[in-house]
């Protein structure tokens, strides 16, 4: 057995999760240096028009993304539930069965974000002196969706079994990749936005590879007989029944998010520069929350599987003190050091003002945007998925609602952007929090 495997129905639960969170945490901090190391590069030797081009392609990638990151995770789900009952033979029939939907899922997202790039960011109403450079990167970026849905998926099977540290390594090895094609594209060869997105397809490509081999050779779940690769449509189902409400969650958030850039884009080049900025920062603030959410999806799984419900709600406890603790570490931070983390990005004073006003506005909701992972993850992992649709729906009509409304206020006016989510972040955790309340997720557990 692969001595990273974790088998975290047994020991302490605080200790379980911390240890699994902090690759987690490390990883996702290295994954969003694509976007960082994207934004830095772009903002200080291309200019504001191209960063808000970059920026003006993230929600869209993200809807595309979210379809292939939905299934990976309910297909992590039964891994996590059939690990934790010991059933080795369904835990294979899932990885098999789950490669087969991640690449069909990938191919027909890739499809259509290339060829309707231009009418996406036309309904968008992306700025004239920026609507090549977003298609451009839109569309370079699509070409590693499937890249992106292989990693995914197949970190999703590593972190089920209890294994974080792994994909840890080959993030870091792609984010190596991506930092110095990032400086090789644009400083030496001037390729622009088209050479930012060209260098996170190549480390998008890098991590896939070396995860797949690196599963293959080490891990004995992945060491699968040629008679063991039949499709199974009875695997596929479910593993597209838990992870289609993760995958539609995921696309009205950023249906949302979208529509939300659609105003954003209203108000000019430095409110959507400043808009991207903020949003860089508020990616790598929820990487905490977010890695914290998956060590307790993949613990809760597993003691779910295990029966060990008391178990799973211990485990929920400990990780809202930890969110708690965290997000009140990070207000005096963006009050005190604003300036400079915004000065990090940019060199044009009005977006730096700007930036620091909006952070302020955000990191007093912080704990709230924290307190979305966590009832989320616990749910999830229980396999109650089904209410991740609901919980979606909520941050949608919240996003677009609140953006209406607060944008059209006077007194307001852009900055009615910030507000809207601070206030969306907010409203989708109370939701979450009474679903948790409410008990239902004991009575769930993965059938099959």
């Amino acid at each position: 057995m692969n001595q990273n495997i974790t088998d975290m129905t047994e020991g302490n639960s605080l200790r379980l999760i911390i240890k699994f969170t902090i690759p987690l945490l490390i990883g996702n901090v290295f994954q969003q240096l694509y976007n960082m190391v994207d934004s830095v590069i772009v903002g200080n030797y291309v200019g504001a028009n191209a960063l808000a081009a970059v920026g003006s392609c993230g929600s869209v990638n993200f809807l595309f993304f979210s379809l292939s990151s939905g299934l990976a995770i309910g297909i992590g789900i039964l891994i996590a539930q059939y690990f934790g009952a010991k059933r080795e033979r369904e835990i294979k029939r899932t990885i098999v069965n789950g490669a087969y939907l991640l690449i069909a899922a990938s191919v027909i997202v890739t499809v259509v974000s290339y060829i309707f790039a231009p009418q996406i960011h036309r309904l968008l109403s992306t700025p004239d002196e920026i609507i090549g450079d977003a298609v451009a990167y839109m569309r370079v970026i699509s070409v590693g969706i499937i890249s992106v849905a292989f990693y995914n998926g197949i970190a999703a099977v590593l972190r089920a079994l209890g294994d974080s540290k792994s994909p840890l390594y080959f993030l870091i090895l792609s984010s190596i990749v991506n930092v110095v094609l990032d400086l090789l594209f644009v400083l030496q060869f001037n390729m622009g936005v088209f050479g930012v997105g060209f260098a996170t397809l190549i480390a998008q490509i890098v991590s896939a590879a070396a995860c797949l081999i690196y599963a293959c050779l080490k891990v004995p779940y992945f060491k699968i007989a040629k008679e063991e690769c039949a499709l199974d449509m009875s695997v596929v189902g479910r593993a597209f029944r838990l992870g289609i409400p993760v995958a539609l969650q995921n696309s009205m958030i950023a249906v949302s998010c979208i529509a939300l850039q659609g105003v954003v884009n209203q108000f000019g080049a430095t409110v959507m520069a400043t808009y991207t900025i903020i949003g860089r920062i508020e990616q790598i603030v929820q990487q905490p929350y977010a890695s914290l959410g998956t060590a307790l999806t993949n613990f809760t799984g597993q003691n779910m599987g295990a029966g060990f419900k008391d178990r799973v709600k211990k485990g929920y406890w400990q990780c809202v003190w930890i969110v708690l603790g965290f997000s009140m570490i990070l207000i005096p931070i963006a009050y005190l050091f604003g300036e400079q983390i915004i000065g990090f990005f940019v060199i044009e004073p009005e977006v730096i003002a700007m930036g620091v006003t909006a952070l302020k506005i955000n990191s007093l909701c912080y704990f709230a945007l924290g307190m979305i992972y966590i009832p989320r993850a616990l749910l999830n992992g229980c396999g109650d998925t089904a209410f991740a649709v609901a919980n979606g729906f909520t941050e949608v009509a919240c996003r677009i609602v609140f953006s209406q409304i607060f944008t059209r206020i006077p007194q307001l006016g852009y900055w009615g952007i910030w507000i809207t989510t601070a206030a969306t972040w907010t409203m989708t955790a109370v939701v979450c929090v009474l679903r948790y309340a409410s008990g239902v997720w004991r009575g769930k557990k993965v059938e099959g």
